[in-house]
């Protein structure tokens, strides 16, 4: 059983504790303190695209030595206040510690880290922030989702600039159910025509995407022929317009799998899909829908939602996952005589390729979560039978 079993396993435990989450949060800022944001952050990327030029010439990359080196000069040039220079000071050497052999480049919009000396929460409906001019109070926007929590903001949270509007990124303690043990897993087969497919034969269907897709590329291509000035106002307002619908239904999707396997007391087996990219290859007219193609995001969206239900999840490889039968075991090139069609040569089970992969990644499951427990159980039996009582 063991030469069976997939070589490269990830599991996410129970001893992951103390999850993180990124709860985002719109300002309604007056025209004067929209103005004293916007030059307090064009100040404070200015100080830090300074402050990466002594970094890199000094090859400093930790915080204390650059602040030694530069936070009274720093001060004295672009007028920050004493715990914003430290804020600009920590993310020039976290930037700088990426690649010591550049200088790090800041955009005049880039965000600001606030912690709590310079940011504190009045309440839920506004926000006191410091700025060049000092204090502002900056009423807040937000639906439901948000207000329920609210109450679990802690720490910095990040001013954005996006789109003309200010956002505060904020981090959040988010709660999460103990993961108990499982004999099962539902098995996720992961797929660009069909997003996701479930060993259930669930199918949750990537048309829609894939026709928002072609909807938005066509009206950005025919946008950018024209050059005028009114369709570069539209190309604007196409912004992000497929990131997030297709993120809305990548949320849905994970939702939907998250509940149907707690209901039936399960685990989650996903693919472990690092890499796809570079180890496959697709026709020219493909290129973009496979570039579309948000995986990564699905499974994300699947791992931390199941870990606030408290539901165990299980990556496995997923070699020949969609080769392989998973009545008899037998793993075929044979066995895909079409992308849509699965005919074992062996045992004569037919259907839905996506599908049966999915019972195949679930069967790996159960293999990479029983395997630690037959080697215990091996060990027992090996011990017991050189026991000098027998």
């Amino acid at each position: 059983m063991s030469a069976d079993l997939p070589k490269r396993t990830e599991r996410i435990r129970d001893t992951l504790h103390g999850m993180k989450q990124t709860l985002v949060v719109k300002l309604s800022p007056s025209p004067d303190q929209h103005a004293a944001l916007l030059s307090t952050m064009e100040r404070f990327n200015a100080c830090c695209d300074w402050l990466a030029g002594v970094a890199f010439h000094e090859r400093c990359a930790n915080k204390i030595a650059l602040q030694k080196l530069a936070y009274y000069e720093a001060r004295e040039r672009f007028g920050l206040a004493s715990q914003l220079t430290i804020r600009a000071i920590s993310k020039t050497v976290e930037a700088y510690k990426r690649d010591r052999c550049i200088q790090p480049r800041f955009k005049p919009h880039g965000a600001i880290p606030y912690d709590e000396r310079i940011m504190s929460w009045k309440g839920l409906t506004v926000v006191s922030l410091l700025t060049l001019s000092g204090r502002v109070v900056v009423p807040l926007r937000f639906g439901a989702y948000q207000q329920a929590r609210l109450d679990r903001v802690k720490g910095q949270a990040d001013l954005v600039y996006r789109d003309r509007q200010f956002y505060l990124y904020a981090t959040i303690d988010a709660p999460e159910e103990p993961v108990g043990d499982v004999d099962d897993y539902l098995g996720i087969d992961l797929g660009i025509v069909n997003l996701a497919v479930d060993s259930d034969g669930a199918v949750y269907s990537g048309e829609g995407v894939e026709r928002q897709r072609r909807i938005y590329a066509h009206r950005r291509r025919n946008l950018q022929r024209k050059g005028t000035r009114s369709a570069k106002r539209k190309l604007k307002l196409l912004r992000r317009k497929q990131a997030r619908h297709q993120a809305d239904t990548n949320h849905v999707i994970s939702k939907r799998v998250v509940a149907v396997a707690k209901g039936t007391g399960r685990g989650i087996a996903v693919e472990d899909l690092g890499g796809i990219r570079d180890r496959t290859t697709v026709r020219k007219r493909q290129r973009a829908r496979h570039a579309n193609w948000a995986f990564l995001q699905l499974r994300s969206f699947l791992e931390y939602k199941a870990r606030q239900a408290g539901v165990p999840i299980v990556a496995v490889d997923p070699r020949n996952t969609s080769r392989t039968c998973p009545a008899c075991g037998h793993m075929a090139q044979e066995n895909r005589p079409a992308q849509d069609r699965f005919l074992c040569v062996q045992c004569g089970l037919a259907g839905l390729p996506d599908a049966f992969a999915a019972r195949v990644i679930a069967a790996r499951a159960r293999a990479v979560v029983m395997q630690p427990m037959v080697a215990l159980w091996d060990q027992r039996v090996a011990a017991v039978a050189t026991s000098p009582l027998l």
